[in-house]
């Protein structure tokens, strides 16, 4: 996938316009769930999630190996778009995202202040990604995958942080969108030679990587209905399948009403707001808290950008609708 050396250019580009993340340890999530918990915390970026840090990479590499290009075309649920988007403008790229109908309103938002062209198209992310690269032909535009080379080596610096900063993690619980984000932390655990479990997490309402992970082949499913919408993918990528299934220690199922518990859990313990699949990873791990007590263990907050609606929905005690 990467080499280290890969990841070490890659970190130079990223730290050019942004600083590291940090992790912290916090002692009210330890009390909660028995055992020690770093919080990697990707909110802190310029667009309040991880996914920037693969924009910044895959907009550098498209222009010096690709000096022609000037436009780039994709699909998302919101926090990829605003990667392209903020690593487009710094180059005077044009970036045009293709988000299904019903998107989160304030992520699409963020996308167009960004300097993004929106455009909505189809009843989810799949849908939405096959129009993107078809208008991509159309138009003349570079059409940039979800799950590429250059965009998991870029998110693989936070853990390159992360497993740098804190040794002797047991494990690292990591959600799965199209997977960039698990592969990043998958390939970059091997490269520094640690022997912490990476665990998979994915919505039980959108759960084709865990499905395919069993079945060794990819499990395509008719709905992703999950309001934890980074995770909302129905179609595993065949590459990053092919990752997880030979580093991962397991897959993780969690409801939506575990993911609102683990946003409320993080909002009261550290007053950081999460989305969805930002509090996905503490959902696993308050399931699996027996199997975790006494461990060292990291979970990936890898988004903020949840609909004030839906935050207020959550902290009021209840579950939003997908």
């Amino acid at each position: 996938m990467f080499a280290l050396s890969d990841l070490e250019h890659a970190a130079t580009i990223v730290y050019a316009a942004m600083p590291p993340t940090p992790q912290y340890q916090w002692p009210l999530l330890a009390d909660a769930l028995g055992c020690e918990v770093w919080v990697k915390h990707e909110t802190h970026t310029p667009t309040g999630a991880f996914k920037v840090r693969g924009g910044l990479v895959c907009v550098d590499q498209t222009i010096r190996e690709r000096p022609s290009v000037t436009s780039l075309v994709s699909a998302t649920r919101g926090n990829h778009g605003q990667s392209l988007a903020f690593a487009g403008r710094r180059v005077g790229l044009k970036v045009s995202i293709v988000v299904p109908h019903g998107n989160s309103l304030e992520k699409n938002a963020a996308m167009r202040a960004f300097g993004a062209d929106l455009i909505e198209v189809g009843r989810d992310f799949d849908e939405a990604a096959r129009h993107a690269r078809a208008m991509a032909a159309e138009i003349g535009g570079e059409f940039v995958p979800s799950f590429q080379r250059s965009l998991v080596t870029g998110v693989a610096t936070y853990a390159q942080e992360l497993l740098t900063a804190v040794r002797g993690l047991d494990a690292i619980y990591v959600p799965i969108g199209l997977g960039s984000g698990i592969c990043g932390v998958i390939r970059t655990r091997d490269l520094l030679g640690r022997k912490t479990q990476v665990i998979g997490v994915v919505s039980t309402e959108a759960d084709a990587y865990a499905q395919s992970v069993d079945a060794g082949r990819v499990i395509t499913t008719d709905t992703a209905a999950t309001f934890a919408d980074g995770m909302a993918v129905r179609v595993p990528n065949e590459e990053a399948l092919e990752i997880i299934r030979a580093g991962v220690e397991r897959v993780v199922r969690v409801s939506d009403d575990e993911i609102a518990a683990a946003i409320r859990l993080l909002w009261s313990a550290t007053h950081c707001a999460a989305e969805g699949a930002g509090a996905a990873s503490l959902a696993a791990l308050m399931q699996e808290r027996d199997r975790m007590a006494g461990r060292r263990v990291a979970v990936v907050l890898c988004g903020q950008n949840i609909d004030t609606d839906r935050f207020a929905t959550v902290l009021a005690g209840h579950t939003p609708a997908p």
